[in-house]
Formats: structure tokens, sequence, C-alpha cells
């Protein structure tokens, strides 16, 4: 199957980021965790520089939600012109979504020592609802992404009771809930939307093969109008930002946006620049041409390896590094690269030479 060069540098640019918001977390006493309105106080004050380091690391998780569908979409394809059958392609999908889902459910909720719903619960349950949502066609799979992006605020806000606990099948599907256990921060529907879109893009890449500056040009326009719909929806300061109005018309109030759940404001921002990075890579690969082993590119071609691995990196450091301010992180977070970069390549390596083996399900 050919790559798209400029889709795996997009995802090794998120894994970078979001191992530095995940550095933040374990060693930074300072970081900004106030991403909802069930977590921000109004009147808090936002320290700038960790404000920023929270909220540029915000590009990782619908970048990697959206790209996970485009992956699945184009793999599909290549699949079939391979000569699978649809049968055996929703069979891989299944398994693959039903082994990523519990890798949340089982590792990652065994080492936090409690029941913590992520990002690959929602990329699991999405990929194993695409074996029938993928037969609805791409201009239905559009329309429903914009519909649930459109409606989720109005939808939550009707199911949500006031003050209230939020009930599980509601945790899991819409509202994010911070107890104990279960703690759920990715409900799965609106992630499921971001997936429809990347899926979208992927059959479009497929139909467009020969002609990449067509979808370069659109993802610019496209991106262009999100970014607008965002301007628009912290203008008016109404709906769009699940009940986080600004406080005020600083640089920061007006890109606190709610992540848990996502709202439209939130996707609209972060889909926005994710399509013109994408757009402006997509442009750049024919002209400086593709290192097979850069780090960036060997990142975004074991995302789900990275993801797990560099949990594991920063629990070790933890253990010989003492935690501090901002500029731990940062130093630990170049420090978890350096030491992934190897692992990686070995184990993109080790999955391209066993090509049938469990392996390509991560």
């Amino acid at each position: 199957m050919h790559r798209i060069a400029a889709i795996d540098w997009m995802r090794g640019i998120v894994m970078i980021l979001m191992a530095l918001d995940h550095a933040s977390g374990f060693f930074n006493d300072g970081r900004i965790f106030a991403d909802s309105i069930l977590l921000y106080e109004s009147g808090t004050i936002l320290a700038t520089d960790q404000f920023l380091t929270r909220w540029v690391t915000h590009l990782s998780a619908p970048t990697f939600v959206f790209l996970s569908g485009t992956a699945i979409a184009i793999s599909a394809f290549y699949r079939h012109e391979q000569g699978l059958s649809q049968a055996q392609i929703d069979r891989d999908l299944l398994i693959r979504g039903a082994f990523i889902a519990m890798l949340d459910l089982v590792l990652l909720s065994f080492f936090a020592g409690k029941m913590i719903i992520q990002v690959l619960y929602a990329i699991g349950i999405s990929m194993m609802l695409m074996v029938l949502l993928r037969r609805l066609g791409c201009r239905a799979l559009l329309i429903s992404a914009f519909i649930l992006l459109l409606g989720g605020e109005a939808l939550t806000m009707w199911l949500l009771a006031p003050n209230g606990d939020v009930p599980l099948w509601l945790a899991l599907t819409f509202a994010p809930t911070f107890g104990e256990s279960p703690t759920v921060l990715y409900p799965l529907i609106p992630w499921l939307a971001m997936m429809l879109l990347g899926w979208v893009l992927g059959e479009w890449i497929m139909t467009q093969q020969q002609n990449m500056a067509l979808i370069s040009r659109q993802l610019l326009i496209g991106g262009s109008c999100a970014l607008l719909c965002f301007v628009l929806i912290r203008y008016f300061d109404g709906y769009g930002n699940m009940l986080m109005t600004l406080e005020g018309n600083s640089f920061v109030q007006w890109l606190h946006v709610s992540k848990y759940p996502p709202s439209l404001a939130y996707t609209t921002l972060e889909l926005g620049i994710m399509a013109i990075i994408l757009s402006l890579l997509i442009r750049f690969e024919p002209i400086f041409g593709v290192r097979k082993n850069g780090p960036v590119l060997v990142f975004g071609q074991t995302a789900l390896f990275f993801y797990l691995a560099h949990f594991a990196v920063l629990g070790v450091l933890s253990l010989v590094i003492n935690r501090g301010g901002l500029e731990q992180a940062y130093l630990v977070a170049i420090l978890t690269l350096i030491i992934l970069y190897p692992i990686c390549r070995m184990y993109r390596t080790l999955k391209w030479r066993y090509p049938q083996s469990l392996l390509r399900f991560m």
C-alpha cells in the first residue's frame, strides 16, 4: 500500500505535541487543566505560558481521531483492490477496533489504578461502528458528521441534568465525567463525528489520487472556513462552546475552548488548523521529498505504538526525575522523544517485516 507521507507527518507532529502534554501532566506542577465547564471556575487567571503549552497540544486528539478515519478508509480501499472481500475487511475493522478500545479499558486503566476511558476507547468503538456506517456513502457520512457536531451541544445539554451526576451511559456517549471511577474523558459521539469526517477525506483521496494538488487546495479552503466558523462562534459568544463564555477579549480567553466534551468552537478550531497544516504538507511532499527515517515520519507511522510506549517512558522517568515547572515538562518531553525514536524505528521495521502478524493492529 502506498503511504502518503503528508498524513504520516501530520500524525507525527501531533504525537510530539501529545508527548509534551503528557510530560506536562507528569512533571509540571503548574499545568492548566481547565478545558471544560466542569473543570473551570469562572474568574480563574490563566497564566499565558501554561495556557498556551496546554492549548497547542489540543491539536493532538482531534487529528489522531480524524486521521484514524482517513487511514482505515484508505486501507479498506487498497485491501478491496487486492481482492479481499467486504466481509474480511469488516472482520479486520471489528478486531482492530475492539483491540484498540480494550487497550484503554484494560491495559491503561490497570496502570492508572482505576477505570479511565480516554481517546483509544473513542477510536476503537468508532472503528467498530464504521463496519456499518461506511456503507452509507460519503454524502450521508458527511451530513451525519455535521449534524452531530452542530447539534452536539444542544443534545448534550438536553440530556444532562443540571447539577446532577452523569450516568454511565451518558458519559460513554456525550458528556464526560471526572469521578473517581470510572473517569470518562472521551465520550463516543462527538469523536465519532470526527472519524466520519476523516473517513470521508480518505475516500476522497482515493478518488483523486492523481490530483493531490486539488486535495491540498480543498483542505486549505475547508480549513479556512472552519477557522472562520470558530471566529464567529467566539464573537457571538453564545451557542458553540459548551457554556464556556468569554471573560474579556484577551487572546487567551478567545482560545479557551471546551475539550471535555469537544465543543463546536474546539472542533472547528482544531480541525481547521489541522486541515491547513495537512494542505501545506501535501504541497511540500513532492518538493522536499521524504526522508524514510525522519523522526516525525517514524512517529507518525508508529502512532499507536508511540502512544502506548510514551506512557511507559514517562512512568520510568518519573522515578528518577522530580516534578518542577514548565521547563521541566519541555525537557522531559524532549528526552522522551529521544528515547522513543530508535524504539519506534525498530518496531516499524518489525511490523513491516511481518505485515500479516498481530502487529498490524497497532
